[in-house]
């Protein structure tokens, strides 16, 4: 005997699918699939389309209920009260020591956790009626082998599942459940997406915001265990215990970096809310508790007023989250919240204060700021001027699936960082012992957009600098780019008036250490990919990235002085 179907009242607020999920949607509706992957960039609208999807499956029968599974409980608090502006009602509050929920509801939200640690409870739940299961983010069934065997043990039997992601997969041994895998040309295993919807793609449809990433370099001294005082550039060629130690420097809460760059952060917020976005606020992402509380007394001194603090143990840090979403407060210093799906739209200005490096977590942060409310909006995250960070900023618009194989040691580095993201460090660790910072000084090195890198570097409090904190609030994506190269352009010209006469003597010649010369080798092929640009309208990313096809080699921001030399002999034969 089958059930009738059970009734969902769809309100008129529901909002308008966009042209991806009317798509997906047709293609769901029409294939019917057990299993379907839908892969869409943060602030893209994956819960829309996925509780329409549920909607459309309940009113004509296939399931009789709806079960979400997220991987915190911010989260599902999130999803219960998106599903009711749609007519869908999700208990939120289901505890597997109940094991059931009341008839008020169309089904639940639970936890991964939640999922692991009883997943025998969840499967019968499953079996009992016919259910369709909403797995979001995905990837984090592939987390632990206990998740992934309790998220298949549970919901093998579900009518439906529809998994959906937003950020960049991991690399591992682990497959994740219900999840289809292909061989690709180079022999690898990938995961295979239904519908996928990039950053590139929700840019153009002015779906998110335009992020530019103004990265800051410096001086940066320190004390290693053994007595011996080290200086380095943020930055610059160095061995990967040197970077580690000169950003460990830089993110220290005592010294001048983090003051100057949360001061130009401060700086930026207050150009947005003054053109265009009156509400908009910032997001400091701190590394632990320390720093996080030592960050908002800084960022107290410099406005005046004491920022929102959430830390990863707090029990109402939901509540903050969600009272900040809705204020219009200045700043919020949160630490380990920034996971997936968080949603405060407001957010337009970051500052990344950790060293947490993982392309999965630096994904996750900055889409925290590219949900775009109204047309125009951009997003603007600074970021400390190391060579990965500076990859991950101009590979935005790179899709990453999941790929079964990688070396043994990129396994472990990319384990241990991300374990490195997640872990508690408010107690010293036999790495703190052994390192002390002791100064550092902060200089904007460059602005990263649409993947090319922007500027000639300049000092706080400098006019150079203020030229690129003050850009206006409101620019479409095109606009952000010319306005860009415009403002390079003012600074090389500016800079060539102030050069000595050609009648002037000559100045002794300095010899210029790799870090200079790379700089300066970095300007020059900047300068010319944006007149390639206003000759030909294409993309500064796209130039860059025929230059590193036709060159080889890595993104600028990390390319040897001999590969830059290459790519500008290249571009200047076109």
């Amino acid at each position: 005997m089958t059930s009738a179907p059970v009734s969902v009242d769809a309100p008129a607020a529901a909002p308008p699918l966009r042209a991806w999920q009317r798509k997906a949607l047709v293609e769901y509706l029409r294939k019917a699939p057990q299993d379907y992957l839908a892969v869409a960039t943060p602030g893209a609208g994956k819960t829309t389309f996925a509780l329409r999807v549920a909607a459309e499956l309940l009113r004509d029968g296939t399931v009789e209920q709806v079960t979400v599974v997220a991987p915190t409980d911010h989260l599902k608090t999130q999803w219960a009260h998106a599903a009711a502006r749609v007519g869908i009602e999700l208990d939120p509050t289901f505890r597997n020591s109940e094991g059931a929920t009341s008839r008020d509801f169309h089904g639940v939200v639970v936890t991964y956790a939640q999922i692991g640690m009883h997943p025998t409870l969840h499967r019968r739940r499953t079996t009992t009626r016919r259910t369709l299961v909403i797995l979001d983010e995905i990837h984090h069934a592939g987390d632990s082998r206990s998740w992934g065997d309790g998220v298949f043990q549970a919901f093998e039997p579900a009518v439906r599942r529809l998994a959906l992601t937003g950020t960049p997969f991991r690399s591992d041994a682990n497959p994740i459940p219900f999840v289809t895998y292909e061989r690709d040309r180079s022999g690898f295993t990938r995961s295979r997406a239904d519908s996928t919807y990039g950053y590139a793609d929700a840019l153009r449809d002015r779906v998110v915001r335009p992020v530019l990433f103004l990265a800051y370099s410096g001086q940066m001294s320190w004390r290693t265990s053994a007595g011996e005082e080290l200086s380095a550039r943020l930055g610059e060629p160095l061995t990967a215990e040197q970077t580690a130690h000169a950003w460990r420097t830089a993110l220290d809460p005592t010294g001048d970096w983090m003051p100057q760059v949360l001061r130009a952060a401060d700086a930026r917020l207050t150009k947005v809310r003054a053109h265009g976005m009156p509400d908009a606020g910032g997001l400091v992402i701190a590394t632990d508790h320390a720093t996080a509380r030592a960050y908002a007394k800084l960022l107290k001194d410099i406005t005046g007023s004491a920022p929102v603090v959430v830390l990863s143990d707090d029990k109402t840090a939901s509540a903050k989250i969600g009272a900040f979403g809705d204020s219009d407060d200045r700043w919020m210093v949160a630490v380990r919240m920034v996971s997936e799906g968080v949603d405060i739209p407001r957010l337009a200005v970051g500052v990344y204060a950790t060293s947490v490096n993982t392309p999965l977590f630096f994904a996750q942060a900055v889409g925290r700021f590219v949900r775009a409310r109204q047309p125009g909006e951009t997003a603007s995250v600074f970021v400390p001027s190391v060579p990965v960070l500076l990859q991950h900023a101009s590979e935005m618009e790179l899709e990453r699936d999941h790929v079964l194989e990688r070396p043994a040691r990129e396994e472990l580095l990319d384990d241990q960082l991300l374990e490195a993201a997640n872990r508690e460090l408010d107690e010293d660790t036999d790495e703190d012992r052994k390192f002390t910072a002791l100064g550092a000084s902060a200089h904007l090195d460059q602005v990263i957009y649409d993947g090319a890198s922007f500027g000639t570097g300049a000092s706080p409090g400098t006019p150079e600098e203020e030229e690129y904190l003050g850009l206006p609030g409101l620019l479409a994506p095109e606009q952000v780019a010319t306005l860009l190269a415009k403002r390079q352009s003012d600074q090389l010209a500016a800079q060539k008036r102030t050069k000595p006469a050609d009648d002037a003597p000559p100045l002794p010649a300095k010899q210029m250490s790799a870090f200079q010369r790379r700089s300066e080798l970095r300007r020059q092929l900047n300068t010319l990919v944006a007149a390639q640009h206003h000759r030909t309208t294409r993309p500064h990313g796209q130039i860059h990235a025929e230059l590193r096809k036709l060159c080889g080699g890595p993104p600028s921001a990390q390319a040897s002085i001999e590969q830059l030399e290459e790519r500008i002999a290249t571009i200047r034969s076109w």
